[in-house]
């Protein structure tokens, strides 16, 4: 006899429908399996006939033959364990072929007949319901990660035994036995919390700093902050995150997709709800960062999608890490290439990085630093021109006076902040409606002209800037885009010259320590 079952697998982080299909004739008896298997996939081979003896489903002597269907496309993972095991069911007719019409199955299978979670199930399941697909079946850990899909049936279940007596039963029994798995996304949106643990009226003084922060939240611009020791770079840097406007439902379900192929969602987090903040340490890898591995996997630029990056000490990281960034600080998207294929990770987030400006934290202060023009040259040197021509806002943090702290004054909360982030992103909204873009540093250099016109005066100005060689083509665009989202702050629809003298405020750190440090 024949079956024919359906699952998921993933080729990245996007989903796509695998057909398991059966057959079970005379031979030599065995079960063989075919469709481009990767190792853990032929080792379901054992699992799945130790399982259904332990269900109480003693194997015929027959050839059983398997094969997963597009078979030109590697397979990798343990979800195919169940639609195995419920298609060999089918074909020794143990199981009717109707209980597998318009239905996914996926799930590992433990020899006890445990029905185990496994990765990704959020995008299956979400490719699933945009293929027509009326029910999924699968481990009841990842019921609720699945269920955030609407349109769609979730079952989760717990063993093989349960869930052959729940096929064999009909529509009143079912629910009974297993009732499906219902999750409000937008609910779990509407009740998630902004971390207040990190909170911008906790740092006293740099209010510089502070709205600097104000300005890259509000336009989705890439943030480097520079000062000595104690200053607050770090505390300004894991704030950010909580002056972003609330993630949307499609935001929500594009990182949680993310996550679920890297496994980090379970029962308690089905849905990603806040602004992933990431935070590597220096030392990180290539591969941890950018993603990859035999099998690839999205790295930790991806896992901060939507969110913030935040290096902290930037120097340290190596230069041959950092230029990492170049292309998805670009392109908004990491590619992995192998052998057998090219894999597209989207790694859309907001780079935020602080740095001291010498290695003992105290130049251009020489008083107090201790470095030699070679030491600081060589730091501050780690950090690559291209690099710095994507970062769109350079501010530097100075060292507190001791009055502003002991003033018992509280500074602007990440509250109010946040308020007049939305405000600025409304208007963005509203500018690049019908587009691609949804925030100013999106704009393209040929639409500049469109969104970014200045007047006479705020050219003269640019180009006596550009006149001095201080500024790169792509900075100049950049001040441009900032200047921008200064006037979205400000409720303004054209670019005025106190905008455009902001914007290039911004970029004067940039100047100050690394065209001097270039000169040592």
């Amino acid at each position: 006899m024949y079956s024919n079952v359906c699952t998921g697998a993933l080729q990245g982080i996007y989903a796509y429908l695998v057909q398991t299909e059966v057959d079970a004739a005379g031979g030599l008896p065995g079960l063989e399996m075919v469709g481009c298997p990767a190792g853990e996939v032929r080792e379901a081979r054992e699992r799945v006939k130790v399982a259904l003896k332990n269900a109480g489903v003693d194997l015929p002597p027959l050839k059983i033959t398997v094969n997963l269907s597009p078979a030109d496309v590697r397979k990798d993972g343990t979800g195919f364990d169940l639609p195995i095991a419920v298609g060999i069911l089918c074909a020794l007719e143990r199981l009717p072929q109707r209980v597998t019409e318009n239905t996914l199955f996926l799930g590992e299978l433990g020899l006890d007949g445990e029905i185990r979670p496994v990765k990704g199930v959020l995008p299956i399941v979400r490719e699933a319901a945009a293929r027509g697909i009326k029910r999924c079946i699968v481990p009841a850990a990842n019921a609720k990660e699945g269920g955030v899909v609407q349109g769609i049936e979730v079952i989760g279940a717990e063993n093989l035994p349960l869930l052959l007596e729940y096929l064999q039963a009909n529509k009143e029994r079912q629910k009974e036995l297993i009732p499906p798995t219902i999750v409000s996304p937008e609910e779990l949106l509407g009740d998630a919390n902004i971390s207040k643990e990190y909170d911008f009226a906790n740092i006293v003084g740099q209010e510089f700093v502070k709205r600097g922060a104000q300005v890259a939240a509000a336009g989705f611009h890439n943030m480097l902050i520079v000062g000595p020791p104690g200053t607050g770079k770090t505390m300004v840097g894991k704030s950010i995150a909580g002056i972003l406007p609330p993630m949307t439902l499609k935001e929500s379900l594009e990182v949680s997709g993310i996550y679920s192929v890297r496994g980090m969602l379970d029962e308690n987090q089905t849905l990603i709800t806040e602004r992933p903040v990431i935070q590597p340490h220096h030392t990180v890898s290539a591969q941890a960062l950018a993603g990859g591995g035999r099998i690839p996997k999205p790295g930790l630029v991806s896992l901060a999608h939507r969110g913030v990056l935040f290096l902290d000490e930037f120097p340290e990281f190596p230069r041959t890490i950092l230029d990492i960034l170049r292309q998805p600080l670009e392109e908004k998207q990491v590619v992995v290439s192998r052998a057998y294929g090219s894999y597209r990770f989207p790694a859309d987030f907001m780079l935020v990085a602080a740095m001291n400006p010498c290695p003992c934290g105290h130049y251009p202060d020489l008083n107090k630093c201790t470095c030699t023009e070679s030491e600081v040259h060589r730091y501050l040197g780690h950090v690559s021109g291209p690099i710095l021509d994507r970062i769109d806002i350079c501010v530097e943090a100075p060292e507190v006076n001791i009055h502003a702290l002991s003033s018992s004054g509280r500074g602007i909360s990440s509250e109010e902040m946040r308020e007049r982030v939305k405000l600025a992103r409304s208007l963005q909204e509203r500018r690049f409606q019908g587009t691609a873009y949804h925030f100013n540093s999106q704009i393209l250099a040929g639409d500049m002209q469109k969104y970014c016109a200045i007047g006479l005066q705020e050219e003269q100005m640019l180009e006596k800037l550009l006149s001095r060689g201080g500024f790169s083509v792509r900075a100049y665009h950049r001040i441009l885009k900032v200047a921008r989202t200064v006037a979205d702050l400000d409720g303004s629809e054209k670019i005025e010259q106190k905008h455009l003298s902001e914007a290039v405020c911004y970029r004067l750190a940039d100047e100050k320590y690394w065209k001097r440090g270039k000169g040592a």
